[in-house]
């Protein structure tokens, strides 16, 4: 990497905390940490935070996701002028709103991994061109717990209400008619569903990649029937490769609907062999397998048809094992923050005890012996109130994770039963599925998360359900009298 130009790399994107760039031609990308333009941070600090996102990827979400769905990369160290001529190479290509946090230069620290939009898994296909699905799925289950408050959260997702709160404050113009629970259902036709409503409103859920470059990423102000004709154009090579079918509304919409296909393939297979630790499963039994508030949902309602019920994941794929992870909040966050004001109470008692805690790391296997113990009888200890606050955790990461899929033509002659192989009408690829985006949420946005549900379940309650009930009240006006009234003028 060292004697690599700073020419031959790109911005790639970034998140709160870091800014990622890749390689023009190498399936690598280097990620750097950011921080306010007054916030200095030393080389060994730098280190130290890095090598606790290591170390977190490695010893605890390798065990709950398994070997071939997580990269947890290696830390590199680079000369600092490259460094800085990187950053003002890709400097005007940042969006605006992420500029309020300067990408690290100082200490030449970064994080090396592969490049999973480009991910090769099979050396036959390293010169093929390379298709990447990447989905951030969300919460994929209805709380539980008997810490909640409002009976609207036994009844409808987390996102499906927050659609509605981020309308309202501008951040889309309308809501997605994607709900998450659709999607972990198991079931073929919601899981269509959900995907289709997914490219119909991609929002930031939802990104395709062609050999690295992305090609589809819906904003919200575009228009969903160009952006699917644009994009039909892209895969057509890949669904059709000998050009028969005719273009047109026909030919976008058997694209998309074979793009579903593969896609719902990949996240039902098991690509990985490896048992995923000794974690005991949350019984997904626990709550309802559907949200009031899903189009697919509604939709049957209003054709008198009964609910379909979820037909189940296959305990391997990774959208299972996610839903595991997510899982472990087993307490909601209004079950939780007490615990967490428990433990924030002994911190200012005995403040030394912080590190002994492994509240920041280090993120080792001791520390993941600890997420073992899922019992919810409160001893009133800090032990018990820390374990429950470090599975909260790990399950908020687990539900803003983003599920990589790549994909590449194979011929029949180059596949075998060791390969994982999702076939279409007209051709066959080979595939890979990672995850990504597994940092462990900050133990002080705790807070953060308790208000903002506050905020989700009032706004929805006082603006939308009252409005429209997802069964009740349509019901109701569809079977009410209608009288007319003459009053003497």
């Amino acid at each position: 990497v060292e004697k690599m130009d700073e020419n031959e790399w790109k911005y790639h994107g970034e998140g709160n905390q870091s800014l990622v760039v890749s390689h023009c031609q190498r399936c690598v990308v280097l990620r750097f940490l950011k921080f306010p333009p007054n916030q200095n941070k030393t080389p060994e600090e730098i280190l130290h935070h890095l090598q606790n996102i290591v170390d977190f990827g490695k010893h605890v979400m390798k065990q709950f996701f398994g070997e071939n769905y997580v990269h947890h990369g290696e830390i590199i160290q680079l000369p600092l002028d490259f460094v800085r001529q990187l950053c003002l190479k890709i400097q005007p290509e940042r969006p605006e709103c992420r500029c309020d946090k300067d990408m690290d230069t100082l200490s030449g620290y970064a994080m090396c991994l592969p490049n999973l939009t480009r991910l090769q898994t099979f050396r036959f296909a390293e010169h093929r061109p390379i298709l990447c699905i990447e989905i951030k799925p969300k919460c994929g289950f209805i709380p539980f717990s008997s810490h909640v408050s409002q009976e609207i959260k036994h009844k409808v997702c987390r996102y499906c209400m927050h659609q509605h709160l981020k309308v309202a404050n501008g951040k889309w113009k309308r809501p997605s008619k994607y709900c998450p629970l659709d999607l972990f259902s198991g079931n073929k036709q919601r899981m269509h569903f959900a995907l289709k409503s997914l490219l119909q409103e991609a929002q930031n859920n939802l990104k395709i990649f062609k050999n690295g470059e992305l090609i589809y990423g819906c904003k919200d102000d575009q228009d969903s029937v160009s952006d699917w004709n644009e994009l039909a154009r892209h895969l057509k090579p890949f669904f059709f490769p000998s050009n028969g079918l005719v273009s047109g509304p026909h030919c976008t919409r058997t694209i998309v609907k074979e793009l579903i296909h593969v896609i719902t393939t990949a996240l039902l297979s098991s690509t990985d062999t490896c048992r995923a630790g000794d974690m005991k499963t949350v019984p997904i039994s626990q709550g309802r397998s559907y949200c009031e508030a899903s189009a697919f949902n509604k939709e049957l309602v209003r054709n008198g048809k009964h609910k379909l019920e979820s037909s189940g994941l296959p305990r391997g794929c990774l959208l299972y094992k996610t839903l595991q992870a997510q899982m472990l909040d087993m307490l909601d966050i209004e079950g939780l923050y007490p615990l967490y004001s428990r433990v924030e109470q002994y911190l200012e008692e005995f403040p030394e005890e912080r590190s002994t805690l492994q509240i920041d790391g280090p993120y080792n296997e001791a520390f993941y012996e600890k997420l073992l113990d899922l019992s919810l009888e409160d001893d009133g200890t800090v032990a018990f109130a820390l374990t429950k606050v470090q599975q909260y955790r790990i399950a908020m990461t687990a539900k803003d994770c983003s599920i990589m899929i790549a994909l590449s033509t194979c011929l029949q002659d180059e596949c075998s039963e060791q390969r994982p192989v999702v076939l279409t009408s007209k051709s066959r690829f080979t595939f890979s599925v990672s995850v990504l985006d597994l940092d462990l949420k900050p133990y002080e946005s705790i807070p953060h998360q308790y208000k903002l549900d506050g905020e989700i379940v009032n706004y929805y309650l006082k603006n939308v359900q009252a409005k429209d009930d997802p069964v009740m009240s349509n019901l109701f006006k569809e079977n009410e009298d209608c009288t007319l009234v003459l009053h003497k003028v």
